[in-house]
């Protein structure tokens, strides 16, 4: 019996074209597979699988690390009601390993939550809230605790104070990936408190803790395998376009090299905070809604209807419950799967009013350009806020800014950073180098400084010599690259910058599908504009709709599409305005030179024929030109008007424009 059950018996064809049955062993049995079976951690998961949270590769993972850190620190004081101030510092340990430290003056941290929030994964207060925040999902900062013992060994240490007069706690933890929980690993697994005095503060000398002297607030610092460098996807862009979404913050940066740089804030106004509300009839899909009626206290479906859901009042409840052929006094843990079918179809059926928007906190138009105005050079500003929107019962938001004209980034790099970008570079040509360093800057543009500065086309950045290096950074330096330059994308949600995976975000997708061509700016199907555009989009959102954990780009929803396609095409038509008038402006200038050019010898042949006065006949002259070219002396103010009451142009409100030297 056993080896009947062990065996099967295969047919095989024999030597004079019979079948005879061949027997083959089995490799395992049911019994033997079913004790393999085991349950798999959730952070064993993702450490295997560390690619999904944004830890692909050593550069990306130290920007990583920053990002959910600052992410972090920023929803701390927000929440608190604290004026953010954040000072994050980078040094290279070794060859490949860096330590990140981040600090914020926030409302620190209460001890025993410290090791749960830093030393396990799916641990965090923003889940199940549906109201707008940086983090979601409980995973980020641990996750890059974690990605730093696997890479360094070294575990997480965390400085967290609540109080002048409390101690500081502090922390070594290191996550146990199999029990997803922490282990710490100072103070006898207690952790130790440092007190507010010299005795403190030589503690944490002694044991070089990166620790500034606050009030309240929270230190972690995490050493791992990482790569710095300068250009698109760095640390350093990432915390520059985070000051332009948060104008009310305030960052010290301190790079690998020593080399330090300050955000101030724009705004000593924090902006208001975002209520929680209940999820919307219309974002709850069927076996979510089978689960709330099952797991309710409500003894009445009208009360559970009322209670659960946003938007939902006494009057809707009866409707929707009438439509389900059910009654209001039904008991919600009694009803069945075809009841509860008829209840979520009625749901669908029914007219309900979307949910309120104060869950979601728009960072403004006027406080959008000033962020805008600081960090992207430009002569031309504009921005614009779409109302709130909905999508699957989600509240969300859509902002848009944008910026023309300014020195591109190639002009503010010195010769310096331009050697030690090169010599960082892991690029394997010189062109590939400058597409993927410089914002905005595409193949054609590449093209064209290497043909100015006459080097080698193939030549790996690294190889350079130093007549090619300076030949090179004097052409970035002088050469106009607006006709090959391509508009630069910055997407946000949430206020935070998303700097990976643009192809496959919805905001790209939809800048490209526009005919910008209408506004003035050249275009090639399905590709970015052309020229030194800079267009920044922020999607709000109780629960922004990422395409993966990583939370790199946005899915494609129809609702979101549209409201993208409105807020693009309202700064457009500011933009597009604008470049027809200074392009009239230009025309009447050149029609002025033109007319200066004959007017004394028109003046000089008339006066040899009536013998009259020239001088007089040339000013008269002159004036008559000028009268005829007026628009070329118009000077445009802040405010995108001219400066000449008499003079209409109506770009309407939250636009800026600087005078061009």
């Amino acid at each position: 019996m056993t080896d009947a059950m062990d065996s099967e018996q295969i047919i095989e064809p024999g030597n004079n074209g019979t079948r005879k049955p061949s027997k083959i062993k089995r490799r395992a049995s049911a019994e033997a597979m079913s004790a393999a079976q085991k349950e798999i951690s959730v952070s064993e998961f993702f450490a295997k699988n560390r690619h999904l949270l944004g830890f692909d590769n050593p550069r990306k993972a130290l920007l990583t690390t920053v990002k959910e850190a600052v992410d972090n620190s920023l929803d701390a004081c927000e929440e608190a009601g604290i004026l953010p101030e954040i000072w994050v510092q980078i040094e290279q340990t070794g060859k490949t390993h860096y330590q990140v430290s981040v600090q914020d003056n926030g409302p620190g941290i209460v001890k025993k939550q410290i090791p749960l929030i830093f030393g396990k994964l799916l641990y965090g207060s923003k889940f199940h809230r549906l109201r707008m925040s940086r983090g979601q999902q409980g995973i980020g900062i641990s996750a890059a605790g974690m990605y730093g013992l696997l890479t360094t060994g070294k575990a997480i240490r965390v400085m967290s104070k609540i109080s002048p007069r409390k101690p500081t706690h502090f922390y070594v933890i290191r996550m146990d990936t199999k029990a997803n929980k922490p282990d710490i690993l100072n103070g006898g697994g207690e952790g130790e408190d440092i007190p507010p005095n010299d005795e403190g503060r030589k503690f944490v000398e002694q044991n070089k803790l990166h620790w500034n002297e606050v009030e309240h607030g929270t230190c972690v610092t995490i050493e791992l395998e990482a790569k710095y460098q300068r250009g698109r996807g760095s640390v350093d862009e990432y915390l520059e376009q985070t000051a332009i979404s948060n104008p009310h913050i305030t960052i010290h940066y301190r790079d690998p090299e020593a080399l330090e740089k300050h955000y101030q804030a724009v705004t000593d106004y924090l902006p208001p905070e975002p209520k929680e509300i209940k999820p919307h009839p219309y974002g709850v899909e069927f076996g979510r809604l089978a689960h709330l009626l099952h797991d309710t206290t409500e003894t009445s479906l009208g009360k559970f209807l009322t209670e659960s859901f946003s938007r939902v009042s006494p009057s809707i409840a009866k409707t929707l419950v009438a439509a389900a052929g059910l009654g209001v006094r039904s008991i919600p843990q009694k009803l069945a799967r075809p009841e509860v079918e008829k209840l979520y179809q009625a749901v669908q059926d029914t007219k309900i009013p979307a949910p309120s928007t104060d869950c979601i906190v728009p960072i403004g138009e006027a406080l959008l350009l000033q962020g805008l105005h600081k960090v992207v050079p430009g002569e031309f500003f504009a921005s614009a806020t779409r109302p709130p929107a909905v999508y699957r019962g989600n509240p969300f938001q859509i902002e848009v800014g944008l910026a023309y004209g300014g020195a591109p980034a190639t002009h503010r790099v010195s010769r310096e950073t331009l050697e030690e970008m090169l010599g960082e570079s892991d690029a394997r040509t010189l062109r590939q180098f400058l597409t993927v360093t410089f914002d905005s800057i595409g193949p054609d543009a590449a093209d064209k400084f290497i043909r100015a500065a006459k080097v080698r086309p193939r030549v790996s950045p690294g190889n350079l010599t130093d007549k090619e290096l300076a030949s090179l950074h004097e052409t970035l330096q002088t050469i106009s690259v607006n006709d090959g330059q391509t508009m630069n994308v910055y997407r946000y949600a949430n206020r935070v910058p998303l700097q990976f995976q643009a192809g496959a975000c919805l905001i790209t997708q939809t800048v490209m599908g526009m005919n910008w061509k209408s506004y003035g700016l050249p275009q090639s199907r399905g590709q970015l504009p052309r020229g030194p555009v800079t267009v920044m989009v922020h999607v709000a959102s109780v629960w922004v709709p990422f395409t993966s954990e990583s939370k790199e780009a946005i899915a494609a929803y129809p609702e979101i599409q549209k409201e993208l396609r409105l807020a693009l095409q309202a700064v457009g038509r500011k933009l597009g305005t604008y470049l027809r008038r200074r392009q009239k402006v230009k025309q009447e200038g050149e029609r002025r030179t033109i007319f200066l050019r004959y007017l004394g010898e028109v003046a000089t042949a008339v006066t040899n024929i009536n013998h009259g006065d020239r001088d007089e006949l040339y000013n008269r002259l002159l004036e008559v030109a000028k009268q005829r070219t007026a628009l070329a002396d118009v000077q445009l103010g802040e405010d995108g008007k001219p400066l000449d009451e008499e003079e209409t142009l109506d770009l309407g409100e939250n636009v800026i424009i600087v005078e061009r030297t």
